[in-house]
């Protein structure tokens, strides 16, 4: 089979994120020919109102423009393009909006996948390359922290059990940290803090029913709030996409930064050199979520990638 050309789209509940590559089925190889992210908030104010905000609506269909401008420029058609939903448009009462808009842009509908198949897509995007490391042995426990929800999905060659939970970084900083004029507790206090905690805790439990997380032998970290603790603990300079990926962090370093996330303000995390600004409010509860997950699970180190559901789900087109 020749090397194929495709495009996937994953827009969840913070951002959304393009990637136009070049893939060969027999080899397993992937080389991007283009990969990009835009921070829209989708999912801004869902879990309060159950409904997409306009002004979130209009940030997400102008990404879109610019994503339909570079799937054009590369020459991949509808066909071989596939665009996935996650959390924040399975929740809204609106959806149709979202739907219907971002046909008229791309030209494909916006698929919205349940938590179990974005646990799948994640899966093999994550775990395609580490296959056969003796470094990085299975069964594999790949957690997905988003924005608005966190997948769990374990297996070796293949996914065995599976569990989407709702916990992500803008869920968590809305619904315990946002006060309702939008403002955002900077830093935030000991029983806002406490509150997440039990938040996630609970969550997690949820998600042991399905998923029998001390399994693991390897923990794979994916997501925006993976990536940037793992820039912080490895104090780059920048995000460097190059150094985080396939990074082991051990279960020290992740509670370091988190420590520190949780405590710093606004102004003090902005100045951290890998910080998306879409990030800066965020992180902390994202930050949080991982080291819980850490704790909980009993491990010890987690293998971060930079190689996550968008990866699988152009592998999904490249396949079918």
């Amino acid at each position: 089979m020749s090397v194929r050309t495709a495009a996937a789209v994953d827009c969840g509940t913070n951002s959304i994120r393009l990637l136009i590559a070049d893939a060969d089925p027999d080899t397993g190889e992937l080389v991007d020919r283009d990969r990009r992210m835009e921070i829209v908030r989708l999912g801004q104010g869902v879990d309060r109102t159950g409904r997409l905000a306009p002004e979130a609506l209009e940030r997400t269909f102008a990404a879109c423009r610019r994503y339909a401008e570079a799937i054009a420029a590369h020459g991949v058609t509808p066909d071989r393009l596939r665009f996935v939903a996650t959390s924040a448009s399975r929740d809204a009462e609106n959806r149709e909006d979202f739907v219907r808009g971002v046909k008229e842009i791309l030209g494909v509908l916006p698929e919205v996948i349940t938590g179990d198949e974005e646990a799948a897509l994640s899966f093999t995007g994550a775990t395609k390359e580490l296959a056969g490391r003796p470094e990085a042995a299975g069964p594999f426990l790949v957690v997905d922290i988003g924005g608005g929800s966190t997948e769990f999905v374990l297996g070796a060659d293949r996914v065995d059990a599976a569990r989407s939970v709702d916990i992500g970084c803008v869920r968590l900083t809305e619904r315990h940290l946002t006060s309702g004029d939008g403002t955002v507790a900077d830093p935030p206090s000991a029983a806002e803090r406490a509150a997440i905690v039990a938040d996630i805790d609970a969550a997690l439990e949820l998600a042991a029913e399905r998923v029998p997380l001390e399994r693991a032998r390897t923990l794979v970290g994916l997501a925006g709030s993976v990536t940037t603790v793992a820039a912080m603990a490895l104090e780059l300079p920048g995000y460097d996409p190059a150094a985080i990926h396939h990074a082991v962090l051990d279960l020290d370093q992740v509670r370091s930064v988190t420590e520190w996330l949780l405590a710093a303000t606004h102004a003090e995390r902005a100045l951290v050199p890998a910080m998306h600004p879409g990030r800066i409010d965020v992180i902390g509860a994202g930050a949080l979520v991982l080291l819980r997950i850490m704790e909980r699970a009993g491990v010890e180190r987690v293998t971060v990638s930079e190689h996550d559901i968008l990866d699988g789900i152009l592998w999904n087109v490249v396949s079918r």
